[in-house]
């Protein structure tokens, strides 16, 4: 049943719209790539999987951030492990947003040369990604929490 793709027509405001919802296995698959993307986007602002960012504590983090991103992803390819996936997205979304915002607004210890500089692009897209996988998540886990409440 969680395999499903469901589509139909249903009369909205007089009018009619066509409702679809994606099989369940495409939503994880595309939770799965935004988690990789953000990883990828960690290690490309760092130069390169071997190179680590500085001060070492910022580097750390980074390296938390991939790690987590490739965990994240499996996580949400398995089958059975449904709402711990999108809980993991949840996380790896917002702790980066928020680190990002953080050390472009306030500036963190260490790194007080980022205060600003709000148009640096890798920054932008990691935003842009880690908000996608926030609202994905969040969605999924609401709609869990609904079809769980049902049963």
């Amino acid at each position: 049943m969680a395999e499903q793709t469901m589509a139909g027509r249903t009369r909205l405001g007089g009018g009619s719209a066509y409702v679809s919802v994606a099989p369940v296995v495409a939503v994880r698959l595309v939770g799965a790539m935004l988690a990789l993307a953000i990883a990828a986007v960690h290690v490309a602002d760092q130069g390169s999987i071997t190179a680590f960012a500085s001060p070492d504590w910022i580097g750390w983090g980074y390296r938390l951030i991939e790690v987590g991103g490739v965990l994240t992803a499996v996580t949400l390819l398995l089958p059975r492990s449904a709402w711990l996936g999108w809980a993991a997205g949840v996380l790896l979304g917002v702790g980066p947003f928020v680190g990002y915002v953080a050390s472009r607004s306030v500036g963190v210890p260490g790194d007080p040369g980022d205060v600003g500089n709000w148009g640096y692009w890798v920054g932008t897209v990691s935003l842009v990604v880690e908000a996608a996988l926030v609202v994905l998540c969040i969605g999924m886990l609401l709609a869990h929490r609904q079809r769980s409440s049902s049963t």
